[in-house]
């Protein structure tokens, strides 16, 4: 049919409430005033109502969406306060190390009663470990700073911490002339261990130990 056919003069449409269809029976119907179409649609109810909806048409449902604002009655301080929170998903969240301590100091109670030497350790781990309470350590020497591979040398030696440096050489000797072939009437299966104490002493001695 061409524009300006004659025809044109003769269509009539529909009212918009004609042509919505009235919802059937039994099933939900819009929830905008005076209307009686099938609710098709759902939108949110708002803050304070997550996860409730309120369901209307299509027609009626673009209309409550046009005028959302999940944020209304809210100021801007309020608004940067939830978005904040939005980050950790609006759970609880403390600053790292300060769940033991509060503003006046530590809590009561916030003593751990872990025990290391009660774990069980079936790969055996820490074997050999240092595990004494702090309590119960001797104290270290002052001014020196004992490190693991120090701990560790002097263990190969059989000394502890306190050891001073006449003691380390005299120790070295005793133990090298022990494992050494020529006091073994050659036998050399001990020179794994003699090369682990010559090490051990080598680097207590470069480290200033004697």
């Amino acid at each position: 049919m061409k524009p300006h056919s004659p025809y044109f003069d003769s269509i009539r449409v529909k009212p918009e409430d004609d042509r919505r269809a009235a919802a059937r029976p039994g099933v939900r119907v819009c929830a905008h005033a005076d209307c009686k179409c099938e609710a098709t649609h759902r939108a949110p109810l708002g803050r304070d109502h997550e996860g409730q909806f309120v369901w209307f048409c299509l027609d009626h449902v673009r209309e409550y969406n046009a005028g959302y604002n999940y944020f209304a009655g809210m100021n801007d301080a309020a608004v940067a306060a939830y978005q904040k929170d939005a980050i950790t998903g609006h759970r609880p969240t403390w600053n790292i190390g300060v769940n033991a301590w509060n503003k006046d100091g530590r809590r009561e109670g916030a003593e751990t009663r872990f025990d290391p030497r009660k774990a069980r350790d079936p790969f055996g781990m820490f074997e050999g470990a240092e595990w004494r309470h702090a309590s119960e350590r001797a104290a270290e020497p002052e001014g020196r700073m004992i490190r693991n591979a120090e701990r560790k040398a002097l263990d190969t030696l059989n000394l502890d911490i306190h050891a001073t440096a006449v003691e380390i050489k005299a120790r070295f000797k005793e133990l090298a002339k022990r494992h050494h072939p020529d006091a073994n009437g050659g036998d050399r299966s001990r020179e794994d261990k003699l090369r682990e104490i010559i090490q051990a002493y080598n680097y207590l001695k470069s480290v200033g130990f004697c």
